[in-house]
């Protein structure tokens, strides 16, 4: 079977969109150091705003803590300064979508269902707010499934009424530039996503060092 090239498949969405003038996307973003080379990549290319929407971090300090390096990133760094959506901080409707699938392995259902959750929201705030498009930074995680978030992304999309644009950021260097990104600016680079299973692995994984 051969295997979809979604950054590819991204370039041509772009060409398209700068034909037809319908550029406006709303972006899902995750934390700074991930949007860092997105914002980079789509800068001229699309009119971006921002939506930090992410109920799967747990801890409040910690929710707050990363959108404020995002709203410093965007303030330093040169360019258009994209405007930031954040919608109300809920961590249980995180908690609801993962009710009953407490035990299960990083990277299976229980973070599809994240994916899911943080996709539909800004979908539909996409479709409320007259956007041309819509997509996520997830994809420039290699921790992240980029075949499942443009699968379920299209889905959400037709749903909606809203484009998905197709992606996978950390192609072309994407993730490795996010790493240069955050050493320029000093950016909080956590190392698990926010919820509190993706803590309890990141924690083990240090004690695993440790030891």
């Amino acid at each position: 079977m051969n295997r979809i090239n979604y950054g590819l498949e991204c370039e041509k969405l772009l060409e398209e969109a700068a034909i037809s003038g319908k550029n406006k996307l709303l972006l899902h973003v995750c934390c700074a150091p991930c949007s860092s080379s997105v914002i980079e990549y789509l800068e001229g290319k699309m009119d971006i705003t921002l939506y930090f929407y992410n109920p799967n971090i747990s801890d409040r300090e910690e929710f707050y803590y990363r959108l404020s390096e995002l709203q410093r990133f965007v303030e330093e760094r040169p360019g258009k300064k994209s405007p930031i959506i954040t919608p109300n901080y809920d961590p249980d409707e995180f908690f609801t979508m993962a009710k009953g699938l407490e035990e299960l392995p990083e990277g299976g259902a229980r973070c599809f269902g994240c994916y899911d959750l943080r996709l539909r929201r800004t979908a539909q705030a996409a479709a409320e707010g007259g956007y041309d498009f819509f997509t996520t930074t997830l994809s420039v995680s290699p921790y992240k499934n980029a075949e499942k978030l443009n699968s379920m992304g299209a889905m959400i999309g037709e749903e909606y009424g809203v484009r998905y644009l197709t992606s996978d950021f950390k192609k072309k260097n994407g993730y490795l530039r996010s790493i240069e990104l955050s050493s320029v600016y000093n950016l909080y680079r956590q190392d698990y996503c926010g919820c509190v299973f993706s803590q309890a692995e990141a924690e083990k994984r240090r004690n695993g060092k440790q030891n």
